[in-house]
């Protein structure tokens, strides 16, 4: 399995949505937006951080003092990453089986089932 390949974890999912939300970031930066825990000081997401870097999840600019993290993949390359991964593993490449799962689990609003309704008949037209 190739850098490329490795999923994130979930730490390093709370890291990649801040980089996501506000851009190439410092180590303080990431730091001082990550939700509070009592465990995750600041040498705590540097060394998160580096093994990201190794892992091919973020890049690291060498070119300040202090070194700015960006992401190597938008997050809808990794939800789809992710989502694969999911759904061969956990729903043996069933689609329904996933989408079914999904919408019983926890109730959709009335606007993202309009959003599903638009994206199920743009994929049927585009079928046709």
């Amino acid at each position: 399995m190739s850098n490329k390949e490795l999923k994130p974890t979930d730490a390093e999912l709370d890291v990649l949505r801040v980089l996501w939300e506000h851009g190439p970031a410092t180590v303080r930066e990431i730091h001082q937006r990550l939700p509070a825990t009592p465990h995750r000081g600041y040498t705590t997401v540097l060394k998160l951080l580096q093994i990201m870097s190794e892992k091919g999840l973020v890049r690291r600019d060498e070119s300040q003092r202090a070194h700015v993290y960006s992401v190597e993949a938008s997050m809808e390359q990794t939800q789809q990453k992710l989502l694969s991964h999911m759904m061969d593993k956990a729903f043996d490449n069933s689609m329904s089986s996933l989408v079914m799962r999904a919408l019983a689990t926890r109730p959709a609003s009335k606007e993202e089932l309009a959003e599903i309704r638009k994206l199920l008949d743009q994929i049927e037209g585009e079928s046709k």
